[in-house]
């Protein structure tokens, strides 16, 4: 009788752990959030920001899926990360695909990314890339009606000065220039393909 209960006891135990994990495992994996597709009407919208060749608007680009990612240059790794992600999409597609997309980043540090700073980081990942920043008050204003955030964080003992906390999504914007969907970080550049080809 013991030794059943033991049996019995340790069965369960093992049971609870594979549920657990299965939890965490999916709490923890890369998605696209589908499930906040709904509030995406309220998001989104034109902007003008500030390109190395002067304002840049979202307007500009009717007709194309725009591709938008919000970070800064001196992000050490969320934000190279998000870029390569969108670079190698852009290279998993065909040479007609390609002009029909542009992607653009978005930096929220115009301190120390000028526009010109701009151009040659995001040429980086691919030439087709965009980068613009603006005033404090312009990026605010692109970052709430986006849905998304930052904060500066100061590091008295780095000579960096400071960091920057900040959400990282990449927000597909329809040929239409609507705020189409939103993918989440970590998010595999062959589902993003997925992605744009359905806006295409």
């Amino acid at each position: 009788m013991a030794n059943n209960l033991t049996t019995l006891r340790n069965l369960l135990l093992l049971t609870l752990a594979l549920l657990a994990g299965i939890i965490t495992a999916y709490m923890l994996s890369p998605k696209s959030s589908s499930t906040d597709q709904p509030m995406l009407k309220t998001l989104g919208g034109d902007f003008t920001l500030q390109g190395v060749n002067g304002d840049v608007s979202l307007h500009d680009f009717k007709g194309k899926v725009v591709l938008i990612y919000i970070g800064y240059t001196h992000c050490p790794d969320v934000c190279p990360t998000s870029l390569a992600v969108i670079s190698q999409a852009m290279k998993n597609l065909d040479a007609d695909q390609r002009k029909q997309i542009q992607p653009i980043f978005i930096s929220v540090d115009p301190d120390r990314d000028t526009p010109e700073h701009l151009a040659e980081y995001s040429a980086f990942f691919h030439p087709s890339f965009i980068g613009v920043t603006g005033s404090r008050e312009k990026i605010d204003q692109v970052v709430s009606q986006y849905g998304s955030f930052y904060r500066i964080v100061n590091m008295e003992d780095s000579a960096m000065g400071y960091a920057v906390d900040h959400s990282s999504r990449i927000y597909l914007i329809n040929k239409q220039g609507a705020l189409s969907k939103t993918v989440t970080h970590g998010t595999p550049p062959d589902q993003l393909v997925t992605e744009i080809n359905a806006l295409l």
